[in-house]
Protein backbone atom coordinates (compact mmCIF):
# COMPACT_ATOMS: atom_id res chain seq x y z
CA UNK A 1 0.00 0.00 0.00
CA UNK A 2 1.15 3.54 -0.60
CA UNK A 3 2.01 5.57 1.83
CA UNK A 4 -1.06 7.66 2.63
CA UNK A 5 -1.64 9.64 5.44
CA UNK A 6 -4.88 8.39 6.59
CA UNK A 7 -7.20 9.59 9.53
CA UNK A 8 -9.94 7.31 11.28
CA UNK A 9 -12.37 9.24 12.82
CA UNK A 10 -13.79 6.77 15.87
CA UNK A 11 -12.03 4.68 18.55
CA UNK A 12 -14.59 2.47 18.69
CA UNK A 13 -14.18 -0.93 17.65
CA UNK A 14 -14.64 -0.32 13.55
CA UNK A 15 -12.40 2.95 13.96
CA UNK A 16 -9.73 0.88 16.08
CA UNK A 17 -9.90 -2.09 13.96
CA UNK A 18 -9.46 -0.50 10.45
CA UNK A 19 -6.28 1.73 11.95
CA UNK A 20 -4.58 -1.16 13.20
CA UNK A 21 -5.11 -3.02 9.76
CA UNK A 22 -4.27 -0.06 7.90
CA UNK A 23 -1.34 0.51 9.98
CA UNK A 24 -0.02 -3.28 9.98
CA UNK A 25 -0.48 -2.31 5.45
CA UNK A 26 2.14 0.42 5.98
CA UNK A 27 -0.16 3.61 6.17
CA UNK A 28 0.02 6.60 8.28
CA UNK A 29 -2.76 6.67 10.55
CA UNK A 30 -4.18 8.84 13.65
CA UNK A 31 -7.19 8.31 15.13
CA UNK A 32 -9.31 11.19 16.47
CA UNK A 33 -12.70 10.20 18.68
CA UNK A 34 -15.19 13.05 20.01
CA UNK A 35 -15.42 11.24 23.31
CA UNK A 36 -13.19 12.71 26.28
CA UNK A 37 -11.78 8.85 27.18
CA UNK A 38 -12.12 5.33 25.69
CA UNK A 39 -15.87 4.06 25.42
CA UNK A 40 -17.72 7.71 25.89
CA UNK A 41 -20.43 7.67 23.83
CA UNK A 42 -19.52 4.32 22.13
CA UNK A 43 -22.10 1.33 21.45
CA UNK A 44 -19.21 -1.09 21.70
CA UNK A 45 -18.85 -0.10 25.33
CA UNK A 46 -22.15 -2.12 25.85
CA UNK A 47 -21.25 -5.11 23.90
CA UNK A 48 -21.11 -8.76 24.71
CA UNK A 49 -17.95 -9.78 23.31
CA UNK A 50 -18.98 -13.16 21.77
CA UNK A 51 -16.99 -14.42 18.85
CA UNK A 52 -19.95 -17.06 18.19
CA UNK A 53 -20.39 -17.00 14.16
CA UNK A 54 -22.26 -20.43 14.15
CA UNK A 55 -24.51 -19.31 17.14
CA UNK A 56 -25.25 -16.15 15.13
CA UNK A 57 -25.97 -17.83 11.72
CA UNK A 58 -29.10 -19.80 13.44
CA UNK A 59 -30.90 -16.07 13.58
CA UNK A 60 -28.71 -14.44 10.75
CA UNK A 61 -27.51 -13.99 7.34
CA UNK A 62 -25.09 -16.23 6.15
CA UNK A 63 -22.09 -13.77 5.48
CA UNK A 64 -22.21 -13.23 9.44
CA UNK A 65 -21.11 -16.35 9.79
CA UNK A 66 -18.62 -16.29 6.71
CA UNK A 67 -17.14 -13.08 7.48
CA UNK A 68 -17.01 -13.59 11.18
CA UNK A 69 -15.26 -16.91 11.53
CA UNK A 70 -11.95 -15.48 10.76
CA UNK A 71 -12.74 -12.76 13.32
CA UNK A 72 -11.64 -15.34 16.04
CA UNK A 73 -7.75 -16.03 14.60
CA UNK A 74 -7.93 -11.93 14.32
CA UNK A 75 -8.81 -11.02 17.85
CA UNK A 76 -6.53 -13.88 19.22
CA UNK A 77 -3.48 -12.74 17.55
CA UNK A 78 -4.30 -8.93 18.61
CA UNK A 79 -5.87 -9.36 22.09
CA UNK A 80 -3.96 -12.35 24.43
CA UNK A 81 -7.24 -12.01 26.57
CA UNK A 82 -9.15 -13.85 23.69
CA UNK A 83 -10.64 -17.21 25.49
CA UNK A 84 -11.34 -20.17 22.76
CA UNK A 85 -13.44 -21.80 24.77
CA UNK A 86 -16.44 -22.55 22.65
CA UNK A 87 -20.30 -21.61 23.10
CA UNK A 88 -22.86 -23.52 24.81
CA UNK A 89 -26.52 -23.02 23.94
CA UNK A 90 -29.28 -24.70 26.29
CA UNK A 91 -33.08 -24.68 26.91
CA UNK A 92 -35.52 -25.39 29.32
CA UNK A 93 -37.28 -28.77 29.12
CA UNK A 94 -40.58 -26.92 27.92
CA UNK A 95 -38.76 -25.19 25.05
CA UNK A 96 -36.27 -27.73 23.73
CA UNK A 97 -38.34 -27.59 20.31
CA UNK A 98 -37.02 -24.43 20.03
CA UNK A 99 -33.27 -26.15 20.38
CA UNK A 100 -33.85 -28.41 17.60
CA UNK A 101 -34.80 -25.14 15.25
CA UNK A 102 -31.70 -23.32 16.61
CA UNK A 103 -29.74 -26.66 15.47
CA UNK A 104 -31.81 -26.71 12.27
CA UNK A 105 -30.57 -23.16 11.00
CA UNK A 106 -26.31 -23.40 12.01
CA UNK A 107 -23.58 -25.69 12.07
CA UNK A 108 -20.36 -26.59 13.34
CA UNK A 109 -21.47 -28.15 16.63
CA UNK A 110 -22.32 -31.20 19.19
CA UNK A 111 -25.47 -32.49 20.44
CA UNK A 112 -23.72 -32.73 24.05
CA UNK A 113 -26.25 -34.60 26.75
CA UNK A 114 -26.28 -34.67 30.63
CA UNK A 115 -23.29 -35.84 31.31
CA UNK A 116 -21.39 -33.15 28.92
CA UNK A 117 -22.64 -30.05 30.14
CA UNK A 118 -21.59 -31.57 33.59
CA UNK A 119 -17.75 -31.36 32.51
CA UNK A 120 -17.84 -28.37 30.46
CA UNK A 121 -19.75 -26.28 33.10
CA UNK A 122 -20.12 -27.85 36.10
CA UNK A 123 -22.40 -25.87 38.02
CA UNK A 124 -24.80 -26.26 35.56
CA UNK A 125 -24.96 -30.06 36.21
CA UNK A 126 -28.30 -32.17 36.55
CA UNK A 127 -29.83 -28.89 35.85
CA UNK A 128 -30.15 -29.30 31.33
CA UNK A 129 -30.80 -32.24 29.32
CA UNK A 130 -28.96 -31.74 26.19
CA UNK A 131 -27.76 -28.96 24.73
CA UNK A 132 -25.60 -27.91 21.68
CA UNK A 133 -21.54 -26.94 21.91
CA UNK A 134 -20.31 -24.90 19.93
CA UNK A 135 -16.21 -25.84 20.14
CA UNK A 136 -14.60 -23.60 17.72
CA UNK A 137 -16.14 -20.16 19.01
CA UNK A 138 -14.82 -17.66 21.44
CA UNK A 139 -15.41 -14.47 23.78
CA UNK A 140 -13.58 -11.46 24.92
CA UNK A 141 -14.31 -8.94 27.42
CA UNK A 142 -14.95 -5.90 25.16
CA UNK A 143 -13.44 -3.12 27.09
CA UNK A 144 -10.20 -4.40 27.80
CA UNK A 145 -9.98 -5.42 24.06
CA UNK A 146 -10.53 -1.71 23.14
CA UNK A 147 -8.00 -0.87 25.72
CA UNK A 148 -5.79 -3.45 24.16
CA UNK A 149 -5.86 -1.88 20.74
CA UNK A 150 -5.32 1.48 21.54
CA UNK A 151 -2.04 -0.21 23.18
CA UNK A 152 -0.86 -2.11 20.18
CA UNK A 153 -1.42 1.15 17.83
CA UNK A 154 0.46 3.42 20.24
CA UNK A 155 2.95 0.78 20.08
CA UNK A 156 3.11 1.17 15.89
CA UNK A 157 3.25 4.76 16.19
CA UNK A 158 -0.62 5.48 15.84
CA UNK A 159 -2.11 8.36 17.75
CA UNK A 160 -5.28 7.89 19.26
CA UNK A 161 -6.90 11.17 20.32
CA UNK A 162 -9.45 12.12 22.36
CA UNK A 163 -11.77 14.98 22.90
CA UNK A 164 -11.74 15.96 18.92
CA UNK A 165 -14.56 16.39 17.46
CA UNK A 166 -13.83 16.48 13.71
CA UNK A 167 -16.34 16.60 10.66
CA UNK A 168 -14.25 13.96 7.54
CA UNK A 169 -14.74 16.76 5.05
CA UNK A 170 -12.52 18.66 7.60
CA UNK A 171 -10.48 15.91 8.39
CA UNK A 172 -6.76 15.56 7.41
CA UNK A 173 -5.17 13.39 5.44
CA UNK A 174 -5.25 11.55 2.02
CA UNK A 175 -8.02 9.72 2.97
CA UNK A 176 -10.47 9.50 5.87
CA UNK A 177 -11.78 6.46 6.99
CA UNK A 178 -15.50 7.37 8.92
CA UNK A 179 -16.11 5.17 11.57
CA UNK A 180 -18.63 7.56 14.01
CA UNK A 181 -21.59 5.21 13.84
CA UNK A 182 -25.08 6.18 14.57
CA UNK A 183 -23.07 10.09 14.39
CA UNK A 184 -23.06 9.15 10.54
CA UNK A 185 -26.32 9.71 10.04
CA UNK A 186 -25.40 13.21 8.72
CA UNK A 187 -24.40 11.70 6.20
CA UNK A 188 -26.07 8.35 5.73
CA UNK A 189 -29.65 8.64 6.21
CA UNK A 190 -30.59 5.13 5.91
CA UNK A 191 -28.74 4.41 9.20
CA UNK A 192 -31.04 3.56 12.16
CA UNK A 193 -30.49 2.59 15.28
CA UNK A 194 -31.31 0.03 17.25
CA UNK A 195 -31.83 -0.15 21.20
CA UNK A 196 -30.00 -2.79 23.12
CA UNK A 197 -29.56 -2.90 26.69
CA UNK A 198 -27.32 -5.27 29.25
CA UNK A 199 -26.98 -6.05 33.04
CA UNK A 200 -23.45 -6.48 34.37
CA UNK A 201 -24.07 -8.55 37.55
CA UNK A 202 -21.18 -10.08 40.05
CA UNK A 203 -22.03 -13.46 41.32
CA UNK A 204 -19.63 -15.94 43.58
CA UNK A 205 -21.65 -18.28 43.67
CA UNK A 206 -21.72 -19.65 40.05
CA UNK A 207 -18.84 -20.04 37.92
CA UNK A 208 -19.00 -19.95 33.90
CA UNK A 209 -15.56 -20.76 31.54
CA UNK A 210 -17.80 -19.82 28.07
CA UNK A 211 -20.84 -18.09 27.03
CA UNK A 212 -24.03 -19.72 27.41
CA UNK A 213 -26.88 -19.00 25.66
CA UNK A 214 -30.45 -19.91 27.01
CA UNK A 215 -33.60 -20.10 24.58
CA UNK A 216 -35.71 -18.51 25.83
CA UNK A 217 -39.72 -17.21 25.12
CA UNK A 218 -39.51 -13.63 25.43
CA UNK A 219 -35.74 -12.83 25.02
CA UNK A 220 -33.13 -15.50 23.81
CA UNK A 221 -30.79 -14.82 26.77
CA UNK A 222 -26.83 -14.99 26.91
CA UNK A 223 -24.67 -14.91 29.74
CA UNK A 224 -21.04 -14.06 29.47
CA UNK A 225 -18.25 -14.20 32.12
CA UNK A 226 -16.07 -11.60 32.46
CA UNK A 227 -14.16 -12.85 35.52
CA UNK A 228 -13.62 -12.24 39.65
CA UNK A 229 -17.00 -13.36 39.63
CA UNK A 230 -18.77 -10.72 36.80
CA UNK A 231 -21.35 -11.64 34.22
CA UNK A 232 -22.55 -9.89 31.35
CA UNK A 233 -26.70 -10.56 30.96
CA UNK A 234 -27.93 -9.35 27.37
CA UNK A 235 -29.39 -8.94 25.61
CA UNK A 236 -32.87 -6.95 24.27
CA UNK A 237 -32.76 -6.07 20.36
CA UNK A 238 -35.52 -3.32 20.24
CA UNK A 239 -36.48 -1.61 17.50
CA UNK A 240 -35.89 1.97 18.88
CA UNK A 241 -34.00 4.79 18.79
CA UNK A 242 -34.85 6.35 22.06
CA UNK A 243 -31.85 6.88 24.30
CA UNK A 244 -31.56 6.68 28.13
CA UNK A 245 -30.91 4.52 30.73
CA UNK A 246 -32.36 0.47 30.71
CA UNK A 247 -35.74 0.54 31.21
CA UNK A 248 -37.64 -1.51 34.08
CA UNK A 249 -39.49 -4.15 31.64
CA UNK A 250 -35.87 -5.18 29.98
CA UNK A 251 -34.11 -5.20 33.41
CA UNK A 252 -36.74 -7.58 34.75
CA UNK A 253 -36.75 -9.52 32.08
CA UNK A 254 -32.83 -10.00 31.70
CA UNK A 255 -32.76 -11.07 35.50
CA UNK A 256 -35.75 -13.30 35.56
CA UNK A 257 -34.17 -15.26 32.14
CA UNK A 258 -30.56 -15.30 33.99
CA UNK A 259 -32.44 -16.77 37.55
CA UNK A 260 -34.14 -19.11 34.99
CA UNK A 261 -30.79 -20.59 33.99
CA UNK A 262 -29.51 -20.56 37.26
CA UNK A 263 -31.40 -19.59 40.70
CA UNK A 264 -27.43 -18.59 42.06
CA UNK A 265 -28.05 -15.35 40.24
CA UNK A 266 -31.05 -14.55 42.13
CA UNK A 267 -28.51 -13.55 44.55
CA UNK A 268 -26.28 -11.36 42.44
CA UNK A 269 -25.13 -7.90 42.96
CA UNK A 270 -26.08 -5.92 40.11
CA UNK A 271 -23.31 -3.65 39.45
CA UNK A 272 -24.07 -1.91 36.09
CA UNK A 273 -27.27 -1.22 33.84
CA UNK A 274 -26.37 -0.54 30.14
CA UNK A 275 -28.25 0.47 27.33
CA UNK A 276 -27.10 2.24 23.60
CA UNK A 277 -28.04 2.26 20.10
CA UNK A 278 -26.40 0.02 17.57
CA UNK A 279 -26.02 1.63 13.66
CA UNK A 280 -27.94 -0.69 11.30
CA UNK A 281 -28.73 -0.59 7.65
CA UNK A 282 -31.43 -2.35 6.31
CA UNK A 283 -30.09 -5.20 5.37
CA UNK A 284 -28.12 -5.59 8.84
CA UNK A 285 -25.21 -6.01 7.24
CA UNK A 286 -22.33 -3.59 7.22
CA UNK A 287 -21.06 -1.18 4.59
CA UNK A 288 -17.79 0.41 2.92
CA UNK A 289 -18.93 3.15 0.96
CA UNK A 290 -16.70 5.70 -0.79
CA UNK A 291 -17.60 9.55 -1.60
CA UNK A 292 -14.36 11.02 -2.88
CA UNK A 293 -11.70 10.61 -0.55
CA UNK A 294 -13.59 9.40 2.20
CA UNK A 295 -15.00 5.86 3.17
CA UNK A 296 -17.61 5.10 5.50
CA UNK A 297 -17.45 1.95 7.13
CA UNK A 298 -20.48 1.53 9.32
CA UNK A 299 -23.30 -0.44 10.18
CA UNK A 300 -22.27 -3.56 12.50
CA UNK A 301 -25.13 -3.71 14.05
CA UNK A 302 -25.25 -6.42 16.76
CA UNK A 303 -21.82 -7.77 15.50
CA UNK A 304 -19.45 -5.26 16.11
CA UNK A 305 -16.39 -6.99 17.79
CA UNK A 306 -17.69 -10.16 15.47
CA UNK A 307 -17.35 -8.13 12.24
CA UNK A 308 -15.29 -5.25 12.91
CA UNK A 309 -11.69 -7.31 11.91
CA UNK A 310 -13.56 -8.11 7.98
CA UNK A 311 -14.87 -4.37 7.54
CA UNK A 312 -11.33 -3.50 8.59
CA UNK A 313 -9.82 -5.68 5.99
CA UNK A 314 -12.81 -4.86 3.51
CA UNK A 315 -11.62 -0.71 4.26
CA UNK A 316 -7.93 -1.72 3.61
CA UNK A 317 -8.52 -3.66 1.03
CA UNK A 318 -10.25 -0.78 -1.13
CA UNK A 319 -7.90 1.61 -0.52
CA UNK A 320 -5.23 -0.65 -1.26
CA UNK A 321 -6.74 -1.76 -4.94
CA UNK A 322 -8.01 2.17 -5.63
CA UNK A 323 -4.28 3.02 -4.73
CA UNK A 324 -3.09 0.32 -7.48
CA UNK A 325 -4.99 1.71 -9.88
CA UNK A 326 -4.40 5.44 -8.75
CA UNK A 327 -8.50 6.12 -7.96
CA UNK A 328 -8.13 7.92 -4.97
CA UNK A 329 -8.63 11.81 -4.99
CA UNK A 330 -6.06 14.21 -4.13
CA UNK A 331 -7.10 16.40 -1.44
CA UNK A 332 -7.81 19.47 -2.60
CA UNK A 333 -5.63 22.47 -1.51
CA UNK A 334 -6.92 25.51 0.18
Amino acid sequence: MKRHSITVIGAGVAGLCCALELAGRGARVEVVERGRALGEGSCSWQAGGMLAPWCERATTDAVVAERGASSIDWWSQHFPGTARNGSLVVAQPRDAADLTRFAQRTERFDWIGADRIASLEPDLAGRYRRALFFPDEAHLDPRRALAALVKRLAERGVPVRFGVELSPDAAPGDIVVDCRGLVARDVLPDLRGVRGEMVVVRCRDITLTRPVRMLHPRIPLYIVPRGEGLFMIGATMIESEQRGAASVRSTVELLNAAYALHPAFGEAEIVELGADLRPAFADNLPQVRREGRVLRANGLFRHGFLLAPALARQVADTIQMETNHADIPERRRA
